[in-house]
């Protein structure tokens, strides 16, 4: 195991699951950061091997062999299932932590820990509740963009009651995981464009209606995501019926939005080349022609391993460690 030397005032940090695309990209902003030391990074299936993030070789131990009480802060980037109790044990032996898996997120079944409710990690909507935590929830990649896409019509009540939300989300192909797939190789993905998880039956359906109930919305979410044959990168199109027509619609995101470091609102529709590698939604919005209902239509970007995923999961952190919230992150 590579032994690493702790600058004084540096938090250390462990990884758990640091061989998935996720999980490396922590190591890579752990880091780069100005406040973090990297302790230890973990993976099972490639225990004993060695990764290089920021330039330099990172050796990877047994999850079993990590020494949990080194760090000061954990990240798991374990799979679903799995992740959750060793979230347990990592809070236990003192740690704070965020965890990256749908295990203690809404809608997943428990969602406590130590019998306190487990803070969701949308940070731009959740930061009060971050400060001092002792676990935090990252979201999803998928209901990051769309709920950030979403916020400003539920805090204003516009959503028609009842209404079905329609989601047409496309991301690349890390988005899937590192795990080896015959249908996410080169030569199959490819000069092609599919919708996958046709039929409203995406793991992330029940965190997002969670949370549009949690933001006072009384709607369906009816969401079918497709893959590009891209590396990284999410495109959402989001059609919402809402209560009236609104004649200067994107002034509710930028009003909403306005000292967010890490969300844009441009009058431009977005696109993935605006987010890739950066810790940022892009969001824009239109008023849909030639229809009877008022309609608006969202476009949100953002890079699925960054704000997605990695950098939300730092950004998270660094909330709850009273650090400066943009430290270590690009935008």
């Amino acid at each position: 195991m590579t032994v690493y030397t702790f600058r004084v005032n540096k938090i250390t940090v462990g990884v758990l699951g640091a061989s998935g695309y996720a999980g490396r990209e922590i190591c890579d902003l752990v880091v780069r950061h100005p406040d973090m030391e990297l302790a230890f990074a973990s993976a099972n299936s490639r225990a004993g091997e060695s990764i290089r993030v920021a330039g330099r070789s990172i050796s990877l131990v047994a999850t079993e062999d990590a020494k949990l009480d080194s760090a000061g802060l954990i990240f798991s980037a374990l799979p679903h299932g799995a992740s959750g109790a060793w979230v347990k044990a990592a809070a236990s032996s003192g740690a704070r932590v965020v965890d990256l898996s749908a295990d203690l997120r809404p809608g997943n079944g428990s969602s406590s820990y130590n019998g306190t409710i487990v803070p969701y990690g949308l940070t731009e909507l959740m930061r009060s509740a971050l400060p001092g935590a002792a676990v935090v929830s990252n979201p999803g990649c998928y209901p990051t963009a769309i709920l950030i896409a979403l916020a400003p019509l539920l805090a204003h009540s516009l959503i028609v009651k009842g209404a079905t939300i329609n989601v047409s989300a496309a991301s690349g192909v890390t988005g899937a995981g590192f795990t080896p797939k015959p249908e996410l190789m080169f030569a199959e993905v490819a000069e092609d464009f599919r919708a996958y998880a046709v039929g409203n039956e995406h793991r992330h359906l029940n965190e997002m209606r969670a949370i549009v109930s949690d933001l006072g919305g009384d709607n369906d979410i009816l969401f079918t995501p497709h893959l590009l044959p891209v590396a990284r990168g999410i495109l959402a199109t989001i059609t919402v019926p809402v209560t009236e027509s609104l004649t200067q619609p994107l002034s509710l995101w930028r009003d909403m939005y306005r000292n967010e470091p890490f969300i844009e609102v441009s009058d431009t529709m977005p696109s993935l080349r605006d987010v890739v590698h950066r810790n940022v939604v892009r969001v824009s919005v239109a008023s849909a022609a030639n229809v009877r209902q008022p309609t608006l239509v969202i476009v949100a970007a953002i890079d699925n391993l960054m704000k997605g995923a990695a950098g939300q999961a730092v950004q998270n952190a660094n909330v709850m460690l009273g650090l400066p919230e943009i430290a270590g992150l690009p935008a």
